[in-house]
């Protein structure tokens, strides 16, 4: 594997101390930069005559990278380093997130009308008449973040309490990217019928409900249970934003490289939540050859171990493949490979075997299923999961637009027309002339994307018959 690109993610901040002498400063950053160290903001805190005390802060690869950094620093003669602390772990410190009032309460008359006895004439007409919830509390623009631990990004099942900081950055994205409110729910339970209940007991707060981080298959049940029980949109982001992000990066990577949706055969390596609902949507797009491999190779319909999920997806076995088939079988002449599932997992070999001009979204997170300097020269179009890299596949293009589209169209559920459109939307951002190998999607911080991605999925939810207003 190669080593990973330096990051935010494991950089570090320095407090040194140094005599106040000329090079000093320059000693330091050769040291950091010797050991793969990459330097970014230099502070200076304090000055004397004998004295310099500068905050450095430097992105590293990861933490065994990090302490290599600190080490360098610490071995220099007359330098003393007075603290060396985590960027990531400070930034959550206390938590991502707070609670904050739209109105000041700054004499008698507001605390009458904000609550009692005013607030109780709202409270009567609410329910005189339900929906009027929508127009005088926070339902209107609330969505529920419920996660039950179980499959914290690339981690595994870590529980309810270590899904917190995904829960937090999740709410701050919603308010950043899309003016939406959005809380944490993690929940002591990894039972589906618990979670269900749960989320059917606390739905008259929320506007919608955003599913994250629940292990498949239960995170196929417990959206079916709750998108039939509430009348509140239900979204599950890891099946169908990654399937969203995935379809609009697809469309402008194909239009670079000159082929159509109906004309190409897809491998897609991984059949969890984001595998099986990209290949749903893939599918209702117009993909035709599409071939889902998981852990134990390519799903073939002579396989007995699978589950319905995944018995939709099976195809013949390869023609003189025998045995089982494996990955590699299957990315022989492929047009797309599409990773959503662990590090490492393709070779360049594999990608050599490809059709000409070979597409490859490898989005496991943070390491990829392959690195892109070890095909930078075999591929058409790369893309993976992390921000470091063109084409970053990020599910922040998605949900917010999607639930402010959602929301301020009172729509009632989500539908496979809303996340098509939603798609076509994001890829449209990129104009035809301006896509290149390294420009397919648009970027996180486009202010157009949740504007755009709002409007188109308003318009699926009037086609459909499920916008309420």
């Amino acid at each position: 594997m190669v080593t990973l690109t330096p990051n935010p993610s494991f950089s570090v901040t320095l407090r040194v101390q140094m005599p106040n002498q000329v090079g000093m400063l320059s000693q330091v950053i050769q040291a950091i930069a010797t050991v793969g160290g990459n330097v970014g903001n230099i502070e200076l805190v304090e000055q004397t005559r004998q004295h310099t005390l500068r905050v450095i802060t430097v992105d590293t690869s990861s933490l065994d990278h990090a302490d290599q950094v600190t080490g360098a620093v610490k071995d220099l003669d007359e330098i003393t380093v007075l603290e060396a602390s985590d960027r990531t772990f400070d930034l959550h410190q206390g938590g991502k997130i707070s609670v904050t009032s739209k109105i000041s309460l700054e004499r008698q008359a507001d605390l009458a009308m904000a609550y009692t006895p005013g607030v109780g004439r709202v409270c009567k007409a609410i329910a005189a008449e339900p929906d009027q919830v929508y127009k005088w509390t926070v339902k209107r623009n609330m969505v529920a973040i419920v996660s039950d631990g179980s499959a914290i990004l690339g981690l595994g099942n870590l529980g309810p309490e270590a899904a917190m900081p995904v829960m937090e950055g999740k709410a701050m994205l919603f308010k950043e990217f899309g003016g939406v409110d959005a809380f944490p729910i993690c929940v002591a339970t990894q039972d589906a019928d618990e979670i269900v209940e749960t989320v059917k007991r606390i739905a008259p707060v929320f506007g919608g409900v955003n599913l994250e981080d629940i292990t498949a298959p239960r995170c196929f049940e417990v959206e079916k249970k709750l998108r039939e029980a509430l009348d509140i949109p239900v979204f599950h982001d890891d099946q169908h934003g990654t399937a969203v992000v995935s379809l609009a990066a697809l469309t402008n990577a194909l239009r670079f490289v000159g082929k159509g949706l109906g004309d190409i055969r897809i491998v897609i390596n991984g059949a969890g939540a984001a595998g099986i609902a990209i290949a749903q949507l893939l599918q209702t797009a117009g993909v035709n050859q599409m071939w889902m491999c998981d852990s134990k190779g390519l799903i073939t319909s002579d396989r007995t171990d699978l589950n319905p999920s995944k018995q939709a997806f099976a195809v013949p076995k390869p023609p003189g493949v025998n045995g089982a088939a494996t990955l590699a079988d299957a990315m022989k002449g492929a047009d797309v490979f599409l990773g959503v599932s662990a590090p490492g997992v393709v070779t360049p070999e594999m990608v050599a075997s490809m059709a000409p001009k070979p597409i490859v979204f490898a989005m496991a997170n943070p390491i990829p299923e392959i690195q892109p300097e070890l095909v930078k020269d075999q591929v058409a179009v790369m893309a993976t999961g992390r921000s470091d890299y063109p084409n970053q596949i990020n599910n922040v293009l998605a949900f917010p637009g999607i639930f402010r589209g959602a929301l301020d169209c009172r729509a009632s559920q989500f539908t496979t027309k809303m996340y098509l459109n939603a798609a076509l939307a994001i890829a449209s951002l990129v104009n035809p002339d301006e896509i290149t190998a390294d420009n397919i999607v648009p970027s996180v911080f486009d202010p157009r994307v949740a504007e755009v991605v709002s409007a188109s999925v308003q318009q699926g939810a009037r086609e459909d018959g499920v916008a309420r207003q």
